[in-house]
């Protein structure tokens, strides 16, 4: 039993508890050595996450909103941050050692598996590790306003923004390849604000940074590839007509355009629901939640049509389930439970 108030706040551990941090750490072989946790030197490994544990938990206790709104009591947090979160900053640290400039940690998932809040976290830990991180959406790359409005024109099945064609890939590329060099002059960053014209969202002031050693670039389909289009024949639901079919193929064709922006991804991370219909279920629980909060959010039965649509544009048994099978390009893949709790950690 690990008594958390003490091991944050204690100067000194005790044997006893050193030797359950270090148990907490390799109780799950198979995410201990996905990890590349160093067993024959796991006390150092507490000592080292022990002190960063100390060092970031207020700050986090403070900012991270599952603990503001009482989601989440500090005993779980604790528990995620030794045998997760901290381990998985310490696992990118080292890809980012085993390169000549920054790294670049593409992190795909469906809507509800937690990316942001993930990539919130791991720049977190970065920065007290003493990396400078970004995070960066695909979402950062939709194509502007008018852009989209002229795409839908021609192709009215784009009624929203999301799927392959809707970004601009050239500017996503022009960005990594800059933060690949390390510039020490100020990068922009691409930012996009999803509430501007009523919701349709528009390009946003970017962000100006430098020095920048790890990127977290994530987003619902980053580093998907495509598929042979015979999958689309017998294709699961909601891909039921003809119309859906074509849809199907036609984003698996647009997806092509994206090949040369995965190209600068290093290593892959993948969010994977342990059911990808959860999505659905997560989406319309949080819509609830808006709408119980006074704000404006959609019915059970718009998030059903809404859901679907990104379904038929690339579904998750086609293009994510082929990122964790064996010997896939995936470097790590994080199974999210029905809680959003995570579940087997693992390298396919």
């Amino acid at each position: 039993m690990i008594d958390w108030p003490y091991v944050l706040n204690t100067t000194q551990l005790a044997v006893d508890q050193q030797s359950a941090l270090a148990s907490l750490l390799l109780k799950d072989r198979n995410r201990a050595q996905a990890l590349h946790l160093p067993i024959d030197q796991v006390h150092e490994l507490v000592r080292q996450q022990w002190q960063l544990l100390r060092s970031v938990y207020p700050q986090l206790r403070q900012h991270y909103p599952p603990i503001a709104h009482g989601l989440v009591n500090e005993s779980d947090l604790c528990l995620s941050l030794w045998t997760l979160w901290m381990p998985l900053a310490r696992l990118m640290s080292l890809w980012r050692q085993q390169l000549s400039r920054p790294l670049i940690v593409g992190i795909v998932g469906g809507q509800g598996t937690g990316k942001t809040t993930l990539s919130n976290l791991i720049s977190l830990l970065l920065g007290h590790m003493g990396y400078a991180s970004l995070s960066i959406s695909l979402d950062d790359l939709y194509k502007t306003y008018a852009d989209r409005q002229r795409l839908q024109q021609q192709d009215p099945r784009l009624k929203w923004r999301g799927p392959p064609g809707t970004h601009d890939v050239s500017l996503g590329i022009q960005t990594l390849d800059q933060l690949r060099l390390g510039c020490s002059r100020p990068i922009a960053i691409p930012r996009f604000d999803k509430s501007a014209y009523d919701g349709i969202g528009e390009r946003t002031s970017p962000e100006y940074v430098s020095n920048i050693e790890i990127v977290l670039f994530e987003g619902w389909f980053v580093g998907v590839q495509p598929v042979d289009p015979s999958k689309f024949v017998d294709a699961p639901e909601p891909i039921r007509t003809a119309q859906d079919r074509q849809f199907a193929r036609d984003m698996n064709d647009r997806l092509r355009e994206y090949l040369p922006l995965w190209e600068r991804i290093d290593r892959l991370l993948v969010l994977n629901p342990v059911d990808y219909r959860l999505s659905k279920q997560w989406r319309q629980q949080a819509e609830r939640e808006r709408i119980a909060a006074g704000g404006h959010g959609m019915s059970n039965d718009e998030v059903e049509q809404f859901v679907h649509y990104f379904w038929r544009a690339l579904h998750p048994e086609l293009f994510i389930s082929p990122l964790i099978q064996n010997h896939s390009r995936a470097d790590l893949v994080l199974d999210v439970n029905p809680d959003h709790s995570y579940g087997k950690v693992y390298k396919p």
